[in-house]
């Protein structure tokens, strides 16, 4: 569960700016955005040498992924692991990611945990998603259902799509909660629809068995047509059954929608 979009956050740094450090990061990100990666790391090296967590983070970000630099992982975490120790949460959790990868530190589970924990704590959504999976799992830690699903509720309503698919398990296989299929099917229909593939794929699957939503196998066909053209392995267990229950008929409707990008399925 990767978190590269975080590296290069927009967020206020966790230390108050020095007077024309706001402007020069500004310059910097739209500088990155603009994929001129030269004048990014020109402007986010000073600042991260003065200490700036944000910079740190953000010179981490291109010596992670060689832009303007060459990639080099181990100068990635030191710079990254600096963003984090100053309490930049975006830099916690890239931090924590880097651990739990081993990418440019040895892996270490626990330790990425208890990065997650402190960007969970912060408010950093992409964080208390991966405490959650990391609960849930069992990954440096015992694993804890309750807790998992506290988090990832915090997640899914900082809007992280994978929180809200990981909602739907725990309603659908009863995980320290009742089974509540008609919960499970709300929260795939919520991360469906955020384009996460593997709330697609169950959505799909809800649909064809008529489980917290009500039968309808075209619904099905185009979520799990949705899925598998972003590579979610769940639908292909499904995607045969539900065309052979449709005409050819209901089948270029499923198709039709997942071209022209219909929303819900109709």
């Amino acid at each position: 569960m990767g978190l590269f979009a975080r590296w290069f956050g927009r967020a206020r740094p966790a230390a108050p700016p020095e007077d024309g450090d706001v402007a020069i990061m500004a310059r910097a990100l739209a500088a990155f955005e603009a994929k001129d990666y030269a004048t990014a790391l020109m402007l986010w090296q000073p600042l991260a040498e003065r200490g700036h967590p944000r910079a740190c983070n953000n010179l981490g970000g291109l010596y992670a992924y060689g832009l303007g630099v060459a990639r080099d992982p181990a100068a990635a975490a030191r710079w990254i692991g600096r963003a984090a120790e100053a309490g930049d949460p975006v830099g916690q959790t890239n931090y924590a990611f880097l651990y739990y990868e081993g990418n440019g530190v040895a892996q270490d589970h626990a330790k990425a945990l208890a990065w997650y924990r402190l960007a969970a704590e912060a408010g950093e959504g992409p964080a208390q998603d991966m405490l959650s999976h990391m609960l849930l799992q069992g990954e440096g830690t015992a694993r804890d259902h309750a807790e998992s699903r506290r988090w990832a509720e915090q997640a899914a309503k900082a809007g992280v799509a994978t929180a809200m698919t990981r909602m739907g398990m725990f309603f659908h296989d009863a995980l320290g909660t009742p089974r509540d299929v008609e919960a499970a099917a709300a929260w795939w229909q919520r991360a469906a629809a955020a384009d996460e593939p593997e709330a697609q794929a169950m959505l799909g699957a809800a649909f064809h068995m008529g489980r917290g939503v009500a039968k309808d196998d075209v619904k099905a066909l185009y979520w799990l047509l949705r899925a598998d053209r972003a590579g979610e392995e769940k639908a292909k267990a499904f995607l045969g059954r539900v065309r052979a229950v449709l005409t050819p008929a209901q089948i270029a409707e499923a198709e039709f929608m997942v071209r022209e990008g219909g929303a819900d399925g109709r």
